[in-house]
């Protein structure tokens, strides 16, 4: 059985003002809006930023995310992404003192990092808060993508590493992890989660919960109750609706946070700003009108609300 239960993991994008400052108000919304639908939740991935966040940020964003994450069956975690062990620490540190427990890491990226330095990581990151769980973000911009091979020595020598997140890699990653690290809770997304519920169980890292919370849950629900022919049927739905509406704007190769941002303010939240920090770059009111224009045309289901 896996470290951490299954569940649907969603994002919190930050919005901005002109000067790059946190608008509160309108962050407390969302966080409102996607506890509505889900439980588990994070700050600080690529989507939201946590590669560009300064530590005055973080740490007034952490504080407003943990009034607004307090209440019975929540499960907020926050994303550390830094080059150094001792920025991880230092931030994990903060937020740990604010209340938090569940934190999301990846690999320092400057340089990437041998089986040595992979294992002294993990032990100086999670050892350091010891009743404190990990999920670690896999990604290629980390500099080394990890096996399953790899998660088990991490599985027997760091009791807290829980989770993982593996949103690439199609069916032979979520094979690879599957039946080599089954002790870990991995969380896929939607292209790759029916691959991995094919091996076990598994969970959904979900792009498009803040836009069609619907939708997410009823791919969740047929992986989770091994109804295939659904699963892989909602698979091709999403695939069919990313490539129709975001499809012009896929091509333009942006960060995440461009897109994530964008799937926030068509889920509702209309004040949500598509800004993204320096220097990344954000996609135009015009665009984003163009794939509104598209998904309430021809994906008026995919609409909630």
């Amino acid at each position: 059985m896996p470290r951490y239960p299954q569940a649907i993991l969603v994002s919190c994008e930050i919005p901005w003002d002109e000067k790059e400052q946190l608008i509160e108000a309108i962050f407390r919304r969302e966080v409102r809006m996607i506890l509505a639908h889900f439980n588990h939740l994070y700050l600080f991935g690529t989507a939201g930023e946590g590669y560009a966040i300064d530590t005055s940020r973080f740490q007034q964003i952490v504080r407003i995310f943990h009034e607004e994450t307090r209440g019975p069956d929540v499960h907020p975690m926050i994303g550390v992404i830094g080059l150094s062990t001792a920025t991880v620490v230092e931030r994990i540190a903060f937020a740990y003192d604010v209340g938090f427990r569940i934190f999301q890491i990846s690999l320092p990226a400057w340089g990437a990092l041998n089986d040595h330095e992979m294992m002294t990581f993990f032990r100086d990151v999670c050892g350091a808060f010891p009743d404190a769980q990990f999920l670690h973000y896999n990604l290629p911009r980390a500099k080394r993508v990890l096996t399953g091979h790899d998660y088990r020595r991490l599985i027997d020598t760091v009791p807290n590493l829980v989770a993982t997140k593996n949103t690439g890699g199609g069916q032979d990653r979520a094979a690879d992890l599957m039946t080599h690290a089954a002790e870990l809770q991995h969380f896929f997304g939607e292209a790759n989660f029916p691959h991995g519920c094919l091996y076990g169980e598994c969970s959904l890292l979900s792009s498009f919960g803040p836009m069609s919370p619907h939708k997410a849950k009823a791919l969740f629900d047929a992986g989770r109750n091994g109804q295939w022919s659904e699963l892989f049927q909602h698979q091709k739905a999403f695939h069919d609706m990313l490539h129709t509406v975001l499809g012009p704007r896929l091509a333009d190769g942006r960060i995440d946070g461009a897109y994530d941002k964008m799937l926030v303010r068509l889920g509702g939240l209309a004040e949500m700003p598509l800004r993204l920090l320096s220097p990344y770059q954000c996609f135009s009111e015009e665009e984003y009108q163009a794939c509104r224009r598209i998904l309430h045309e021809r994906f008026g289901d995919w609409v909630h609300g």
